[in-house]
């Protein structure tokens, strides 16, 4: 039996993660995920990851990992599930201006949360007379919408995004795994969704084309961020893009849900200078340097230089003009 009541340690964990910047906290039982791993097989089975088309071929690496965090953390017993808003009300995109998803207006979010997080797991190790486990922020095997689900804080949508009843889904999520027992939630069992179909009627590539599923290979973030594969994304879908240049958030902008956002207590999520305001023909005469000047430490600067000042200048052609060959 742990030296301290689980209970009693889960509600001052919980308090300490509110403190060090998370909208929301909650805790699971470190197991297996037997329910999702039947689906996320399903799903890498129907290569509705884009493995083939060269994207993510990494969503279908270390599946055991992917779905026991005992594999990832050994002697794991418990999941701390956060999230952060990253809402900014008040900012939209200027008239004329290519679009980059609200996520990727400030900071980056994977170093953001992994500071939060190691504060946390730095005072958890204190108050539990030592405690072994791991930050991920997006950047190992872990279904971070499964554990929030497991940890209370929202259900997946028809969208697949998290929906939180306190913030809607412009939430950045991150876990702890940890070798401490605490007290688990009860896991969020209601589905808030109803029969309302917005996200699915408003996709404009068709990606969600099931409630609560998304073929990533018509997903405009996935040709927009992800796609690795040789050649730009088919032209009968890429004029479906719009004003998307890096990412997409239509999805959540329609989601009923989104009401209910909370603005971010972060300013490092705040937008950038110019992020909301460059038409795609400026962006695409982007230099090297310029590039990394504008984007450093801001998730755009994944997608890299050449792919995203491609995008630009596709983006920024007018309709019908065919771009002369390649010099040989």
């Amino acid at each position: 039996m742990p030296g301290y009541d689980p209970a009693r340690l889960a509600a001052r964990l919980k308090a300490e993660a509110r403190r060090v910047g998370f909208d929301g906290v909650g805790v699971a039982e470190a197991t297996r995920l037997d329910a999702e791993a039947r689906r996320l097989e399903s799903w890498l089975g129907g290569d509705r990851h884009g493995g083939a088309a060269g994207a993510m071929p990494w969503m279908a690496n270390h599946f055991d990992k992917r779905v026991d965090p005992r594999e990832l953390v050994p002697g794991a017993r418990s999941v701390v599930s956060v999230f952060a808003s990253y809402w900014q009300p008040a900012r939209t995109h200027a008239p004329g201006a290519a679009r980059i998803s609200r996520y990727a207006w400030g900071d980056d979010y994977h170093e953001v949360l992994k500071g939060k997080l190691a504060e946390l797991l730095d005072w958890l190790d204190t108050a539990a007379g030592g405690a072994t486990g791991r930050a991920f922020v997006d950047s190992a095997p872990v279904l971070d919408k499964a554990w929030a689900q497991r940890a209370g804080l929202g259900w997946q949508g028809k969208n697949t995004n998290l929906l939180t009843p306190t913030h809607g889904s412009f939430v950045f999520l991150g876990e702890l795994i940890v070798d401490v027992p605490l007290a688990p939630d009860a896991p969020f069992a209601s589905d808030h969704c109803g029969s309302c179909t917005r996200c699915l009627d408003a996709c404009p590539t068709g990606a969600l084309d099931a409630p609560y599923q998304i073929d990533a290979t018509r997903c405009i973030s996935y040709w927009t961020i992800e796609h690795r594969g040789p050649g730009p994304p088919p032209d009968d879908l890429a004029a479906e893009f719009g004003p998307w240049l890096f990412g997409c958030d239509v999805c959540q902008d329609v989601c009923p849900w989104t009401k209910f956002s909370q603005p971010t207590r972060d300013a490092r999520f705040l937008p950038r200078e110019d992020v909301t305001d460059t038409p795609a023909a400026t962006w695409a005469e982007l230099d090297v340097e310029a590039f990394r000047e504008t984007f450093r430490r801001s998730p755009v600067k994944r997608t890299g230089h050449a792919a995203f000042t491609r995008n630009a200048a596709a983006m920024a052609r007018p309709p019908g003009h065919v771009p002369p060959p390649d010099p040989a």
